[in-house]
C-alpha cells in the first residue's frame, strides 16, 4: 500500500509539473495575424504612427500585458524615431525562435542595435519597445518607470500621467 501511495504521489507531482510548464510555455500564447505596419513614435511626435513592415511574426497573450513579442523586416532610420532608454528585451518562449532576448541585449550593449519607442503607455505603465538592427525589428512590451512605481503602490514619478482609478 505504501509503494502505491508513493508512486501515486510521484505521478501526480510529475503531471502537475508538466502541466505548469505547458501552461507557461504554450497554452496562453496566441500567434498574431500578419501585419503590414507597426506603430513607432517619430522624434518629437506626441503619438505613435504606423510604419510599413514585411514578414511580421508575433505572439501575444491576454493573461499578461508583457507577453507580446514580434519580429519583422522594416526600412526606417532609427535617427528619425524617439529613442528608448532602459530597453530590456524579455525572454520569449523557445518555440518562438525569431526572438532571442540574449542576442538583442548583446546587440544593444555593443551598439549594433537601437531601441526606439513603439507606443508609450499602451496600457498604463506598459510601453511597447522596438529594437532596430540590420533591417529587422523586434518588439516587446515592458513596464516603464511610471508602471513600476504604480504597481508597487508608490507615488508615480514626476512627468507620469495620472494612474487609473482602481
Amino acid at each position: 500500500m505504501g509503494r502505491f501511495l508513493v508512486i501515486l504521489l510521484l505521478g501526480a507531482t510529475v503531471l502537475a509539473g508538466v502541466g505548469a510548464w505547458y501552461l507557461q510555455v504554450y497554452a496562453f500564447y496566441d500567434r498574431l495575424p500578419a501585419q503590414d505596419s507597426v506603430l513607432l513614435t517619430p522624434m518629437g511626435a506626441a503619438s505613435a504612427q504606423p510604419f510599413p513592415v514585411r514578414a511580421f511574426e508575433g505572439i501575444d497573450s491576454e493573461s499578461s500585458p508583457i507577453r507580446y513579442r514580434a519580429c519583422f523586416e522594416i526600412d526606417v532610420d532609427p535617427a528619425q524615431l524617439t529613442p528608448y532608454t532602459g530597453a530590456t528585451p524579455l525572454v520569449a518562449p523557445g518555440w518562438f525562435d525569431c526572438f532571442d532576448a540574449g542576442a538583442l541585449t548583446a546587440a544593444l550593449d555593443e551598439g549594433r542595435a537601437q531601441a526606439v519607442m513603439g507606443v508609450s503607455h499602451l496600457v498604463y505603465g506598459i510601453d511597447r519597445v522596438v529594437v532596430l538592427m540590420d533591417g529587422r525589428g523586434y518588439a516587446w512590451q515592458q513596464i516603464n518607470p511610471c508602471g513600476t512605481a504604480h504597481f508597487d503602490g508608490d507615488p508615480v514619478p514626476p512627468g507620469c500621467p495620472p494612474p487609473p482609478e482602481n
